[in-house]
């Protein structure tokens, strides 16, 4: 019999029961531990115990060993904190009984799994085969479609990529600006269905095996605030890369806060270049721009019938005949003993824009351009 402060036996014993399960397919990010925070679940120095764990496996595990202790409201907010988060058939696994549903039959009784069990589990969450045009409209369900790359593909290419060997991958940072101050910022409408890019953003990522840390409808001086901290996480030095995404209005160059303030992208970049950011240096860092870029309105045009559009050049190809320019240079630069190895001030960046310069995109059309 548990204490009274204890989760009732019939909750407990169905967290046992679906341990290696939930541990395999549940994501435990910041909002999932928020929602268990909010309902007085979890202590802050609990929250910061289990988002300190190195993988998402582990993180499972911690949260599990910590609710049958947490009072009988425990498992109710435990489940409903899956539903806020999209992980509804974990829920329907805790609630439904087996003898309602036969296929509930093939999970086995199993004590909660020691984190020495990483390397023996094979996935997070079970992998949709939904394409991401589908996943990036905001009327239909959101899923991710992540899938790994061929064997021939990885052999093919893995001398020229990042290493990305870390666990987590990174740290990725999501700030989504969709409620404006009507009086500071009277011309911003809200920008509909910006929480559901904001939702794919943050499971895609976890699903990707980064932290998420997702933050709401700041001011242009909050959002400074906000990247600032986060560049300063002593964490960058022990992950691989950095992802920032960005995801509000804005005019060429810069996207707007709640305020009606501008935020210069220029100063975003610089805050994560090698001079600034020195844990970051010879990392990939990663930036999404969901804005406007000027006034010129681009609507979309539906799609011709006919054969698969052609495949531009690759920058390879487009580049050919090109290697050995300036060697002799070099060649003589080095002749001169100048073999110090420098850094640019900013290298290992990308950045993908939802619209090309000028362009401001309708929020039905979805699009992507590396610069």
């Amino acid at each position: 019999m548990l204490g009274e402060c204890g989760m009732q036996e019939r909750d407990r014993r169905g967290l046992r029961k679906y341990a290696v399960t939930l541990c395999k397919e549940m994501v435990v990010d910041e909002l999932f531990i928020q929602s268990l925070q909010t309902d007085d679940i979890l202590t802050d120095s609990m929250a910061e115990s289990i988002l300190a764990e190195p993988t998402s496996h582990k993180r499972s595990w911690r949260l599990l060993s910590l609710l049958p202790k947490r009072g009988p409201r425990a498992f109710s907010s435990f489940c409903s904190a899956l539903r806020d988060t999209e992980q509804q058939h974990l829920c329907a696994l805790l609630t439904e009984s087996p003898e309602r549903d036969g296929e509930r039959q093939r999970y086995v009784d199993s004590p909660l799994p020691l984190p020495t069990q990483e390397g023996m589990v094979p996935a997070k969450r079970a992998r949709t085969q939904e394409s991401m045009e589908m996943c990036l409209d905001a009327d239909s369900p959101i899923t991710s479609s992540v899938l790994p790359c061929t064997p021939d593909f990885y052999l093919k290419h893995c001398q020229q990529s990042y290493s990305m060997v870390s666990s987590p991958r990174g740290l990725a940072l999501v700030i989504s600006n969709v409620s404006f101050d009507p009086c500071a910022a009277p011309d911003l409408d809200s920008r509909k269905g910006g929480e559901v890019d904001e939702e794919v953003l943050r499971k895609v990522f976890t699903e990707l095996d980064y932290i998420v840390t997702v933050r709401r409808d700041l001011t242009a001086q909050g959002m400074r605030e906000c990247i600032e901290q986060f560049g300063r996480r002593q964490q960058h030095q022990t992950v691989s890369s950095c992802v920032v995404c960005l995801l509000s209005h804005g005019v060429e160059g810069a996207i707007y806060g709640t305020d009606g303030q501008l935020l210069e992208l220029d100063w975003v970049f610089e805050a994560f270049d090698n001079a600034h950011c020195p844990l970051l240096q010879n990392k990939p860092k990663m930036f999404f721009i969901q804005a406007c870029r000027g006034e010129e309105m681009d609507c979309g045009v539906e799609q011709s019938d006919g054969p698969e559009r052609t495949q531009s050049p690759g920058c390879e190809q487009r580049d050919a005949g090109r290697e050995g320019e300036g060697d002799g240079d070099t060649r003589q630069m080095e002749e001169r003993g100048r073999l110090r190895v420098k850094l640019p001030q900013r290298s290992d960046m990308i950045c993908g824009f939802a619209s090309l310069k000028g362009v401001c995109v309708c929020a039905n059309v979805c699009c992507l351009f590396m610069m």
